[in-house]
């Protein structure tokens, strides 16, 4: 990105170069314009202060290399401190990195911490690693997991990849296979349980999800890895990305996750207390997508030592 400034006091000009190219205006523009609400943001869009090539644009126009953007003289807030992510979180992110190159990063996320901050949260993933790598200008995720699912997730270093990445998500072109132990002895037949799923969202903020013939189809693919007594490892793909999809779907089956404090069972509480399991049994382990320059990328990432010892007790 380069600047120029505007004879008018305070106006500046941005030359949209390659890296920004194909990302939506508003997008760009919370990431120039940090800390002006996005309120104040879509005002000066319709007002028109905010202009690209002289002339108004709306919000979810695509940026084009070369492209003049006009930003006026906004307020913002008095900067605040970045929140200071603890020792132990940074030591254990960068522990789990476990692929990187000039556009992509790759960890391994550790159970416990959240992808991001909010909803009472100072920071997670996205927010140790802007600490951890103060010289990448840009950095975003590519999706999501669980704050209690532990395994390989997608950072992106450049809005090209994220938006390659979007689209091969979006197509089925990502392959993500997750470990998850369930209560009760999965059936071998039951290999693909397909149920629309719909997201509520409580007056708490709590997120919570339920099967329901008006929501958004979905579909996730199970088999048996492993049975145990009173338990089953499973491996679990999603063929469709929707929130807590692998959960609810083993829940709907008959089968709950352990360690799940949202759609477990009485039951499996108990299991758990027993093998002394403490955090949700889901674990996103293996990932395989294609990179436009290298061609196409596979990666594992183990069970954690916790989970390990757990399915250690049941084989004994």
């Amino acid at each position: 990105m380069t600047e120029t400034e505007s004879a008018r006091q305070g106006v500046r000009h941005l030359a949209v170069d390659e890296d920004s190219a194909g990302q939506r205006l508003d997008n760009f523009l919370l990431r120039e314009l940090k800390g002006v609400p996005r309120t104040r943001l879509y005002k000066a869009l319709r007002k028109g202060e905010i202009r690209v090539n002289k002339g108004r644009v709306k919000p979810d126009y695509r940026l084009e290399a070369g492209d003049n953007v006009r930003l006026p003289p906004l307020r913002t807030p008095a900067p605040t401190e970045a929140p200071v992510v603890s020792r132990q979180w940074v030591g254990r992110v960068e522990a789990g990195i476990v692929y990187e190159d000039k556009s992509l990063l790759v960890v391994n996320k550790p159970s416990g911490l959240a992808v991001h901050g909010g909803s009472g949260l100072n920071y997670g993933l996205i927010e140790c690693l802007r600490q951890m790598r103060p010289q990448d200008r840009y950095l975003e995720l590519v999706h999501r997991l669980d704050r209690d699912t532990s395994g390989l997730i997608l950072i992106a270093r450049k809005p090209a990849l994220l938006r390659e990445l979007h689209r091969q998500l979006r197509g089925d072109e990502v392959d993500k296979r997750y470990l998850a132990l369930v209560q009760g002895s999965w059936p071998k037949a039951l290999s693909r349980v397909e149920a629309p799923l719909q997201k509520n969202v409580l007056k708490s903020g709590e997120r919570m999800v339920r099967v329901d013939r008006e929501g958004k189809r979905s579909v996730t693919e199970f088999s048996v890895v492993e049975r145990f007594k009173g338990a089953t490892l499973v491996e679990a793909k999603p063929v469709t990305g929707r929130t807590h999809q692998i959960r609810v779907h083993a829940l709907h089956a008959g089968y709950p996750l352990l360690g799940d404090d949202k759609y477990g069972s009485r039951e499996g509480e108990v299991l758990c207390k027993q093998l002394g399991l403490r955090r949700l049994f889901l674990h996103a382990a293996r990932l395989s997508l294609k990179l436009p320059e290298s061609g196409r990328l596979e990666l594992q990432a183990p069970l954690d030592d916790e989970l390990n010892e757990i399915l250690q007790r049941l084989r004994k």
